[in-house]
């Protein structure tokens, strides 16, 4: 038994090393190199501020604008720091009320809303 236990401990750390540190060191540094604005998330910026990215969905309200998905992130619509699910389920009274005051926005005449349009993404942006 312990003539197989320290090859498998090698294995291990050995694989462990090439599959979580090597490798992704290494596709990050190719992607620098090759793709560099999409890489560092392809940020929008004015004055030397970054105001957004062109990836991730933008807070309109005006209608000349499109309007993306609404966002689930907690602090902020559409911040990427916070991305993740609003964990409310089909049963939930807050987000069925979410969606009837968003179906009622989106809403002109007597077309349908497609679902899309009011439910947010599982992650959030």
């Amino acid at each position: 038994m312990f003539e197989q236990f320290r090859p498998a401990v090698v294995m291990f750390v050995l694989l462990s090393v090439l599959t979580g540190l090597i490798y992704p060191f290494t596709i990050a540094g190719v992607t620098q190199l090759a793709f560099p604005a999409q890489a560092n998330g392809s940020l929008i910026t004015r004055d030397g501020q970054v105001i957004g990215s062109s990836l991730i969905g933008q807070n309109f309200t005006d209608a000349k604008y499109f309007w993306p998905r609404p966002s689930a992130t907690s602090d902020a619509p559409y911040n990427a720091n916070a991305s993740s699910g609003s964990n409310l389920g089909p049963t939930s009274k807050a987000l069925m009320d979410r969606l009837t005051t968003d179906a009622a926005r989106y809403r002109q005449g007597d077309k349908a809303v497609p679902t899309e349009l009011v439910t947010a993404s599982a992650s959030g942006l």
